[in-house]
């Protein structure tokens, strides 16, 4: 059986599922729930400093975006964090970690981008037994306009500042948690680096405005008559958090820095993605928020099969194997040559394949076949963009099929060659000037 055990900046879980700092960890009640359900781990929502209450809408605070089939996904949220008590907050994370001592309990943290207030917070988290703390740079949303959350993340001259004053008094592995709301994740990650984090985690939600009520002309969800942007979550930014987990990963100077992965992770195969760009573990939120805690079983379930039949005996031994194969366009292979091929028996008929290439790629299907309706790739003019395959409703029907080395590509003309090196390539502008 595949080892899903968990070690991440030396914090050690039965597996790398870990609930992200978010509503579904927001008290005792929740995360005991959670840790009955199979979750390796919990961040603990958002702790302020003791002082003025943090004060949430009482109205909606999600607003939400659908499939046709009103399956989620993506959700946007207004909430700001705990507005729970400190003190009641710490005494529940004391008794849940005394309780469970097996699970990693992470511990988000988010005070003014001020060092008294840092330090003082430290040791009552310290105090509690928690296995770490998370600093929460990332919110886009409420906290970013009293200067914390994004508005330090978007900086990294304060995220390096910052992580050095909470390395400084604190002994727990601290992790840096970064907004996607910047141009270059690379930067704030090796700001976090410098500062001494042991880990960062990624991504925080996206800035955002999910729909427009028509009625009242005011961004949902609507507050009396007005709206709010948010931050937007879910499977829909499952693309971006991987392409920002593989940009950390992927640079020489922040490839060693551990990541946990956040963003749409549903299911086993989310996870597993995430992992193999590099990810120690993975943080779920929008799929609990969806499914309930008992989701984790599938995940579970799923990645110990998966990890089975693969041969790979733990977690670890699979962490970062793609990453060598994710490239810039330069390096790829532009004489690998592929074409759509249609199953005819799987083939409902539908159409969809040849309206779509007809009208917006390459004219590259017939939509006859010997005078009877039917469709059938012209092999002379596929360029193998893939489009027929992403829009065809039956899976498995239309596929590509790479052609072998020396045949002769029709759309061309040309027998497909061994890769050239992209420095003598035709299209590397560097050989076309010396020509």
């Amino acid at each position: 059986m595949a080892d899903l055990t968990s070690t991440f900046v030396g914090i050690k879980s039965p597996n790398p599922f870990w609930l992200a700092s978010a509503p579904p960890t927001d008290k005792e009640y929740n995360v005991r729930r959670a840790y009955e359900a199979g979750w390796g781990g919990v961040v603990w929502k958002t702790l302020g400093e003791a002082g003025p209450p943090i004060v949430n809408v009482n109205g909606p605070r999600y607003g939400a975006i659908h499939g046709a089939d009103r399956r989620l996904l993506g959700l946007n949220n207004i909430e700001l964090i705990t507005d729970r008590p400190l003190d009641v907050n710490l005494r529940e994370i004391k008794s849940v970690k005394r309780d469970y001592p097996d699970r990693a309990l992470v511990v988000s943290l988010m005070v003014p981008c001020e060092e008294e207030p840092w330090k003082a917070i430290l040791p009552l988290v310290e105090e509690t037994g928690a296995d770490g703390v998370e600093l929460n740079f990332g919110c886009p949303h409420g906290m970013a306009e009293r200067g914390m959350g994004s508005a330090v993340g978007q900086v990294p001259e304060y995220i390096e500042m910052v992580t050095r004053w909470v390395k400084q008094y604190t002994r727990m592995p601290v992790i840096v948690k970064l907004t996607p709301n910047i141009t270059d994740i690379r930067q704030p990650a090796a700001a976090a680096m410098r500062g001494g984090a042991d880990a960062v985690s990624l991504i925080n939600t996206i800035n955002s405005i999910t729909s427009v009520n028509l009625d009242l002309f005011a961004p949902e969800p609507t507050i009396d008559g007005a709206g709010a942007h948010g931050g937007y979550c879910g499977p829909a930014v499952k693309p971006i958090a991987l392409n920002m987990v593989a940009e950390i990963k992927r640079n020489a100077e922040t490839a060693d820095l551990p990541v946990s992965g956040i963003g749409g992770v549903t299911t086993w195969r989310d996870a597993a993605e995430f992992i193999a760009l590099g990810a120690g573990n993975v943080q779920v939120c929008t799929a609990a928020m969806t499914y309930g805690f008992d989701v984790v079983k599938e995940m579970i379930s799923g990645l110990s099969q998966w990890m089975d039949e693969g041969g790979h005996e733990s977690v670890a031994s699979v962490v970062g194997r793609a990453v060598p194969n994710c490239k810039d366009w330069q390096d790829l292979n532009l004489n690998y040559v592929t074409k759509a091929v249609i199953d005819q028996e799987a083939c409902i008929k539908c159409g969809r394949c040849y309206a779509a290439c007809e009208d917006t790629s390459h004219q590259a299907i017939f939509n006859e076949i010997d005078g009877v309706r039917g469709f059938k790739v012209n092999e002379a003019e596929c360029v193998a963009c893939n489009l027929c395959v992403d829009i065809c409703p039956v899976e498995g029907c239309i596929t590509m099929r790479e052609l072998a080395l020396g045949e002769v590509d029709e759309r061309t003309g040309k027998k497909v060659e061994p890769y050239a090196n992209w420095q003598t390539h035709p299209n590397n502008p560097a050989a076309r000037a010396a020509e």
